[in-house]
């Protein structure tokens, strides 16, 4: 069975991580979903995940959530995500959420909400696809110090608006189509 699930859909800045797993033997205990667990227990399950699971990684840059609309962003990174894993046609296929956007050729995929913290190996997915994000937020903080990527992770929290307000929309990074950051390019320029 794969399991897939996103992380990053609601962020003003940074990609979306969507990510595939698949388990090579016994999954560790105290998976559910990664918002339901403290980050050192994240990071903890992580490495434990990283022995037991095979994980394909789907990374949709922020320009191309602009371009294309979040809708087919996700469908681009269910198949990156898939593709890595190598999934077959045939495998069962559950994604966390309440819209199936996984190709249809995969015949046995179907969409559980909640299956992040119901089904082990969509938990090991949420899991993998949040630390792995976080990761690289947070190294993308060491170039753009003044936006504090390291504590939100790009999300739209009062100290990233602020962050915007006082420096600026990145380039590249901040998702233009997103209404926060168009009402500033808007209103700024």
């Amino acid at each position: 069975m794969v399991g897939v699930d996103e992380v990053g859909r609601g962020c003003l800045a940074g990609p979306i991580l969507v990510v595939a797993a698949r388990a090579k033997s016994q999954l560790p205990d105290g998976l559910k979903d990664s918002k339901l667990l403290t980050r050192t227990k994240r990071e903890t399950i992580y490495q434990l995940l990283t022995t037991n699971c095979q994980f394909g990684e789907g990374w949709v840059k922020a320009v191309e959530i602009d371009r294309f609309g979040l809708a087919k962003a996700l469908r681009l990174g269910i198949k990156r995500a898939l593709r890595g894993i190598k999934a077959q046609i045939d495998e069962e296929i559950i994604m966390d959420g309440n819209v199936n956007y996984i190709p249809k050729k995969f015949r046995n995929a179907s969409c559980l909400v909640n299956a992040d913290n119901l089904v082990p190996i969509v938990s090991a997915a949420s899991i993998y696809a949040k630390v792995t994000r976080d990761s690289f937020m947070t190294e993308l903080a060491k170039r753009h110090p003044s936006y504090k990527f390291e504590k939100h992770v790009g999300y739209g929290t009062v100290e990233h608006r602020e962050a915007i307000n006082s420096f600026g929309v990145i380039r590249f990074v901040h998702r233009t189509s997103y209404a926060p950051i168009s009402k500033l390019i808007n209103q700024f320029g």
